[in-house]
C-alpha cells in the first residue's frame, strides 16, 4: 500500500503541474525506495525530471517565495540562518527579515544559475562564477519546496530572457565599441552555453533513468512469465505496474527535455549565425587593413631612403634613431581610424615631407610589430634524425648494475633536448590546471590535478631517446605568458646526484614546483629510471596545496628487439589543506593480463576515506572520471584482498592526448610543444639549454661534432668542480676521506626544508625575469 500510494503521489504531482511548469525537478526517493525493496540507496542519486506535456503559458513576473534557510559561511561559523527571498527570477538573502528594506547581503540571477541537490536537505546554487550558495533546509520536504520554486523561477527567467533576445534579432549586429560591449556579448554567450549544457545534463540524466527503469521493467516481465497462477501473481503484477509507471514518467521527461533543448537551440541559432557572419566580416576588414598598412609601410620605407636629412631640431636627443617620439607636444592618432591620412607637423616646407613620412612610418611600424608579438609563429619541424649504426652491446656491457648518470654516453643514445626541457614538457596539458583553478569543489579539482599527473607521461610512449644530462648551473626558461598565460624556469641545482628544480606560475591562479632527482639502473634486458623528489601544485584562490611523486619508468629490450617503454607504480595525490586524496595505480604491462595496456585507475576520497570519484583510462591516450553513487564490498581479488565495487554515474572524458605532428617518427617522436623547446630565442640567459653547443649540433644532424663538444663540456665541468673543491678546502677544514664536498650554490633557487614533508627542497628565489627584462646576466656562470 505504501509503495502504491507513493507512486500515485508522484504521478499526481507530475500531472498536476502539466501545462503550468516548464521544467520541474522532484525527488523520487520514495519511488526508488519502493522499487528497491525498501532499501534506500546511499550517495546522491540522479533526480527524476518531470516535465509538462503541453506547452507552458508565458511566464509572468512577480511570483515570490520566502523563507528561512541555513547558508554555509566558513569553516569557523559553519551554517548560519538567513532569510531568503525569491522574486522575479532573483534569489536574495538577508540576515533578518527586518533587513529587507535596506540591506541585501547577496543576489543570484537564476537565469544563468545551476541548481544541484546534494542530499536530503542540502542543495547548491551557483552562477558559474564567484557566487556559490551552499544551502540547507530544515527538512527534506522544505528543501523540495525550495527546489520546486527555484526551478520554476529559473524556467520563467530563461524564457523571458529568450523572448528578450528574440526581440532584438532584427537589430543590426555591430562589433562592440568598447571593452564593456565585448564583455556583455561574452557573458551572454556563456549564459546560453550554460543553459544548453544544463539541458544536455537533463537529457543524460533522463537517458540513465530510462535505461535503469527499462531494465527493471524487463526483468519484472520476464519473472511474470515464469511464475504460476497463485498467491505471488498479485505481488508480481503490482511490481510490473509500478515499474511501468516509473518508466512512463521518465519517458515523458525525456520527450519534454528533448523538446526544450530543440526549442532553445532553434531560438539561438539565428542569433549565432548573425554573430558568426559579423565576426567573419570583421576579420575580412582587419585583413584588408593589414594588407593596406603593409603596402604603405613598404612604400614609405622606399620614400624615406630618398628623403632629405633632418636638421638637428628634429633629431633625437640621444643622437640615435629617427624623429623624436618622446615629445609631449606631438599628437599621435590611431592608424586604424583612417590609414590613408598621415600626420603633419607645421615646419619649413623643405622638411615637411620628411617629417610626414617618418610619423606615418612610426605608426605603421608600431602597429605591425604589436600584431607580430601577439601572434608568434613557432616552428613545426626540426632536422630529421640521421640513421647511424651503433654497436650497442659494446657500450652497454660495462654498464650493467651501475648508475648511468656517472657513465659518459655518446649522443647516439640521446634526443636533442635537455632533461630540463623534458621536465618543462610536463606543462603540455596546462589547461587541466587552468580548469582545476576554476573548480568550486576541492574533490572535483583533485580529479583535474590527478589527470594532469597522468598526462605528463603521455609524451614518453615513443620517446626512447635519452635527454642530455644538464650541466651544473644550466637553466631553461619556457615563456608562454602571452600565448598560454604561464611561464616556467628550470635550473640544474646538483650534479651528483643530478637534481633539477622547476618553478612555473600562471596568470590563471596556479603555481607548480618540483625538484626531481633521477636514479637509473641497467639490468641487462631493461633500464629502470626511478624519479625521486616531489611535485607540488598550489592554487591561489582556494589555497589548496597538492603534492605527489612520479612512478618508475622502464625501458625494455635494451639489447635485442624493439625498444618500448612502460610506467608502473602507485601515486598518491594529496590535498594537504582538506585531507582529500587520489590514489592512482599504473598497472605494469603483462603478457598474460586481460587488462588494456598502460592502464591507470584511481579513486578520489575525502579525509574520512569516503569515495567520491573514480578515474580510469591509459597514461598514453585519455582519462575519464565519474561520480560515485554508492560503494560496497565485493568478492576477494587475486591477492586475497576484498575488492570495493563502486556504482557510478556515466563517465566523462577529462583528458585526451594531443595527436603527434605529421612526420613525428622522423623527428624523435616529438610533440608539437617539444618541437619548439629548443627553438632559438632572443634574450634568454647564457646558461639556457638552447645555447648548449653539443645539443645544437646534434639537432642539426652533425653527431660526430656533437660528441666532440659533449666531451669538451663534460671536461670543463669536471675542471670547474675541482676548482670549487679547492676553494672550499681553503676556506674550511678538508672533508673526510670518502666524502664529497661541492660548494655550488644555485643561482635562481634556494634550498629550504619542505614544511610538508620535512625534506630538503629547492624553491624559486626570484630575480630571473627581472634580469631578463634588464638584459643583465653578469651573475651567470660560463658553462658552455
Amino acid at each position: 500500500k505504501i509503495a502504491r500510494t507513493s507512486n500515485r503521489t508522484l504521478l499526481s504531482c507530475a500531472l498536476a503541474n502539466a501545462g503550468v511548469v516548464n521544467k520541474l525537478k522532484v525527488c523520487a526517493t520514495a519511488s526508488l525506495h519502493s522499487c528497491h525493496g525498501g532499501v534506500k540507496p546511499s550517495g546522491v542519486f540522479p533526480q527524476f525530471v518531470v516535465m509538462s506535456e503541453s506547452k507552458p503559458p508565458t511566464p509572468t513576473p512577480g511570483d515570490t517565495y520566502k523563507g528561512w534557510l541555513f547558508k554555509w559561511t566558513n569553516y569557523i561559523k559553519g551554517y548560519q540562518r538567513r532569510w531568503f527571498v525569491l522574486s522575479n527570477g532573483l534569489l536574495s538573502y538577508y540576515r533578518t527579515q527586518a533587513e529587507m528594506g535596506h540591506t541585501c547581503r547577496g543576489t543570484i540571477n537564476l537565469a544563468t544559475a545551476n541548481i544541484a541537490v546534494e542530499d536530503s536537505c542540502n542543495f547548491v546554487i551557483s552562477n558559474g562564477g564567484a557566487q556559490t550558495y551552499h544551502l540547507k533546509a530544515s527538512s527534506e520536504v522544505e528543501r523540495q519546496r525550495w527546489i520546486t520554486a527555484l526551478e520554476l523561477a529559473k524556467a520563467k527567467a530563461v524564457h523571458m530572457q529568450a523572448e528578450s533576445d528574440d526581440s532584438g534579432d532584427d537589430c543590426p549586429t555591430l562589433p562592440p565599441s568598447s571593452g564593456q560591449g565585448g564583455g556583455c556579448r561574452n557573458s551572454e554567450v556563456q549564459s546560453t552555453l550554460r543553459t544548453l549544457g544544463s539541458k544536455v545534463e537533463d537529457l543524460s540524466t533522463c537517458n540513465d533513468l530510462i535505461a535503469k527503469h527499462g531494465s527493471a521493467l524487463q526483468r519484472s516481465l520476464s519473472e511474470l512469465e515464469g511464475i504460476r497462477p497463485g498467491a505471488d501473481m498479485g505481488e508480481k503484477i503490482r511490481q510490473v505496474t509500478e515499474r511501468a509507471t516509473l518508466f512512463r514518467i521518465t519517458s515523458n521527461a525525456m520527450i519534454n527535455a528533448c523538446r526544450d533543448f530543440l526549442t532553445l537551440a532553434q531560438a539561438h541559432s539565428k542569433r549565432w549565425q548573425k554573430a558568426l557572419q559579423s565576426e567573419r566580416d570583421q576579420r575580412i576588414r582587419l585583413e584588408e587593413t593589414l594588407e593596406q598598412l603593409a603596402k604603405q609601410h613598404n612604400h614609405l620605407e622606399r620614400a624615406f631612403r630618398g628623403a632629405t636629412v633632418l636638421p638637428p631640431s628634429f633629431r633625437s636627443g640621444s643622437g640615435k634613431g629617427d624623429a623624436s617620439d618622446e615629445d609631449d607636444e606631438n599628437e599621435f592618432f590611431d592608424a586604424m581610424e583612417d590609414p590613408a591620412e598621415f600626420i603633419t607637423v607645421p615646419a619649413d616646407p623643405k622638411y615637411h615631407r620628411s617629417v610626414t613620412l617618418l610619423s606615418s612610418l612610426s605608426i605603421c611600424h608600431l602597429f605591425l610589430c604589436g600584431h607580430t608579438k601577439l601572434v608568434k609563429q613557432r616552428r613545426t619541424r626540426i632536422h630529421e634524425k640521421p640513421n647511424y649504426s651503433l654497436n650497442l652491446w659494446s657500450i652497454m656491457k660495462n654498464c650493467i648494475g651501475k648508475e648511468l648518470s656517472k657513465i659518459p654516453m655518446p649522443v647516439n643514445f640521446n634526443e636533442p633536448l635537455s632533461m630540463l626541457q623534458r621536465l618543462s614538457e610536463d606543462l603540455e596539458y596546462y589547461e587541466l590546471l587552468d580548469k582545476a583553478a576554476k573548480c568550486q569543489s576541492s574533490l572535483e579539482q583533485l580529479c583535474y590535478v590527478a589527470a594532469f599527473t597522468v598526462s605528463s607521461y603521455s609524451t614518453t610512449v615513443h620517446r626512447t631517446g635519452k635527454p642530455f644530462n644538464p650541466l651544473l648551473g644550466e637553466t631553461f626558461e619556457l615563456d608562454r605568458l602571452r600565448e598560454c598565460g604561464y611561464r616556467s624556469l628550470c635550473e640544474q641545482v646538483s650534479h651528483h646526484p643530478p637534481a633539477a628544480a622547476h618553478h612555473a606560475i600562471s596568470e590563471r591562479g596556479w603555481t607548480l614546483r618540483q625538484e626531481i632527482t633521477l636514479a637509473s639502473k641497467f639490468r641487462g634486458k631493461y633500464l629502470s629510471i626511478m624519479p625521486l623528489g616531489s611535485i607540488q601544485c598550489i592554487f591561489e584562490k582556494s589555497n589548496n596545496h597538492y603534492s605527489w611523486k612520479k612512478v618508475t619508468t622502464t625501458v625494455h629490450n635494451i639489447i635485442v628487439g624493439k625498444l618500448w617503454i612502460d610506467q608502473s607504480g602507485e601515486i598518491d595525490v594529496v590535498n594537504h589543506r582538506t585531507g582529500d586524496r587520489c590514489h592512482l595505480k599504473f598497472a605494469p604491462y603483462s603478457y598474460f593480463s586481460r587488462d588494456v595496456a598502460r592502464k591507470v585507475t584511481g579513486v578520489v576520497t575525502d579525509k574520512d576515506g569516503k569515495a567520491h570519484y573514480v578515474l580510469s583510462g591509459t597514461w598514453d591516450e585519455k582519462m575519464e572520471f565519474s561520480r560515485v553513487m554508492q560503494s560496497s564490498k565485493g568478492e576477494n581479488g587475486t591477492e586475497g584482498k576484498q575488492r570495493t565495487v563502486y556504482q557510478t554515474l556515466k563517465a566523462k572524458e577529462i583528458w585526451k592526448k594531443n595527436p603527434l605532428p605529421e612526420g613525428a617518427e622522423t623527428m624523435y617522436y616529438f610533440s608539437s610543444l617539444a618541437l619548439t623547446l629548443n627553438e632559438p630565442e632572443e634574450g634568454v640567459a647564457p646558461t639556457d639549454s638552447r645555447l648548449r653547443p653539443d645539443q645544437r649540433l646534434m639537432e642539426a644532424g652533425r653527431w660526430d661534432e656533437a660528441n666532440g663538444e659533449k666531451q669538451r663540456l663534460e671536461e670543463k665541468q669536471r675542471t670547474a668542480r675541482r676548482e670549487r673543491e679547492r676553494e672550499a678546502a681553503k676556506a674550511s677544514n678538508p672533508p673526510e676521506e670518502g666524502t664529497h664536498q661541492d660548494s655550488h650554490q644555485a643561482l635562481w633557487f634556494k634550498r629550504i626544508d619542505d614544511p610538508i614533508s620535512g625534506e630538503p627542497l629547492h624553491v624559486y628565489s626570484g630575480g630571473y625575469w627581472e634580469a631578463k627584462d634588464q638584459g643583465s646576466w653578469d651573475m651567470c656562470p660560463d658553462i658552455f
